[in-house]
């Protein structure tokens, strides 16, 4: 008889990393987005697999603002886990590069899998911490998780988001690094008591300047062009349909035979009625 396949999958560590956010309109600090959500990921594999630990781990300075957005992510406790009664904080003053503080941590605790967001919202905002990460823990790592399914003999299963709502199932060998954008489940809220009463492990760390971040010019941003429509898919019933849709010609024309300046007049006439240019 083969046996369950519930009783063969197995928990394993899970470390989220989080950073801290900044609201689109105010600026003030809050939880980062895909951070929050790759959290709710971490949750989702608890209650899915038995035995499964979540730690969180954040690296930046100790001050009441960055300490008011990471209980955001403790406040996100659904009272039965161990794993957001505390959080690992690896304290180094703000302007540090956080990936050496995180890489010797991550190989000192040896979790299982590491999930982050695939962008942060400050400081930044390459998007290269995972892939800095996984090179030097020498480590796979799978980007545009929309879920984890299952993890059987050291192999977890994955769900991986692709352009015009598809999907594709990867297997890959553990310890791994997975980050998540915005195709994985919403965050839920956070809950203010389990917020307040949850703790902090500071851990000291010998930090090191980001000579990169360190060159740059700070300037307050200006107002970008506006892009063209790009249809997101919400549901597997709009996934399906961008998926399977045809481009369908609404009101335009083929040039063929045209001068350059001919066809420059048209895609300037069409950049104007998108709205694109003003």
């Amino acid at each position: 008889m083969q046996p369950d396949r519930q009783q063969q999958q197995q928990g394993i560590d899970v470390a989220v990393l989080v950073s801290i956010g900044r609201h689109p309109t105010t600026g003030r600090p809050r939880r980062a987005e895909q951070d929050a959500r790759g959290l709710e990921l971490a949750l989702a594999m608890e209650a899915e697999l038995p035995g499964t630990r979540i730690s969180m781990l954040h690296a930046g300075p100790q001050d009441d603002d960055s300490e008011a957005a990471l209980r955001g992510y403790l406040g996100m406790s659904t009272g039965a886990g161990m794993g957001l009664e505390s959080m690992t904080l690896l304290e180094q003053p703000e302007g540090s590069d956080a990936i050496p503080a995180l890489a010797a941590h991550l190989a000192n605790a040896a979790p299982q899998l590491v999930i982050t967001g695939a962008r942060a919202e400050r400081g930044e905002g390459s998007g290269l911490l995972p892939y800095a990460l996984a090179e030097r823990l020498g480590w796979p790592l799978v980007n545009g998780l929309a879920a984890v399914e299952s993890v059987e003999n050291g192999v977890v299963t994955l769900l991986q988001a692709l352009p015009r709502g598809q999907r594709r199932r990867l297997q890959v060998r553990l310890p791994a690094i997975i980050s998540v954008d915005e195709a994985a489940p919403a965050a839920r809220q956070s809950a203010f008591g389990p917020a307040r009463r949850a703790t902090f492990a500071i851990t000291p760390t010998t930090p090191k300047a980001d000579s990169e971040l360190a060159q740059w010019q700070l300037a307050p941003a200006r107002k970008r062009p506006k892009r063209l429509k790009i249809v997101k898919s919400a549901s597997a019933r709009d996934r399906f349909k961008a998926a399977a849709a045809k481009s369908e010609g609404k009101g335009g024309q083929v040039l063929t035979d045209v001068t350059a300046e001919q066809g420059a007049e048209a895609i300037y006439k069409l950049v104007k009625e998108e709205d694109v240019l003003r």
